[in-house]
C-alpha cells in the first residue's frame, strides 16, 4: 500500500505561483511513478504531469509546459508541483497519483490517491 498527501494549495492571483507538495508513504516506494492531475467543477479529472521514480522522464499536458514542473525528492519521500504563471482556468482540486514503472495519462492506470488539495487563481 501507499499513501499520498497533497499540500500547498491556496488561493493566488494571475500570474502568481503556488508550489504543491505530495508527502508519499508505505512499504515499498520503489520504481513509483508519481503523476498530477486536476479536477474543476463539473469536469473530468484531467492530467497535468508526471515523473518517472529517477527524475530522468516527465510528461506534461501541452497547456501547462514551460509553466508547470513536476520534480521529487526520493530521499524525502515527496514529490512537487511547482505552478509558475497561473490563470484563473488553472482552478481545480489537485491531485497526487501513483502507479508503478511507466508514465501513463489516463486516471484510471493509476493505483493510489491522495485526498487532493484546492487550487483557486483569481483574476
Amino acid at each position: 500500500q501507499v499513501q499520498l498527501v497533497e499540500s500547498g494549495g491556496g488561493l493566488v492571483q494571475t500570474g502568481g505561483s503556488l508550489r504543491l507538495s505530495c508527502a508519499v508513504s508505505g512499504r515499498t516506494l520503489n520504481n513509483l511513478v508519481m503523476a498530477w492531475f486536476r479536477q474543476a467543477p463539473g469536469e473530468e479529472r484531467e492530467f497535468v504531469g508526471a515523473i518517472t521514480y529517477g527524475g530522468g522522464s516527465t510528461s506534461y499536458v501541452d497547456l501547462v509546459k514551460g509553466r508547470f514542473t513536476i520534480s521529487r525528492d526520493n530521499a524525502q519521500n515527496t514529490v512537487y508541483l511547482q505552478m509558475n504563471g497561473l490563470k484563473p482556468e488553472d482552478s481545480a482540486v489537485y491531485y497526487c497519483a501513483a502507479r508503478r514503472y511507466i508514465i501513463v495519462r489516463n486516471a484510471g492506470g493509476y493505483d493510489y490517491w491522495g485526498q487532493g488539495t484546492q487550487v483557486t487563481v483569481s483574476s
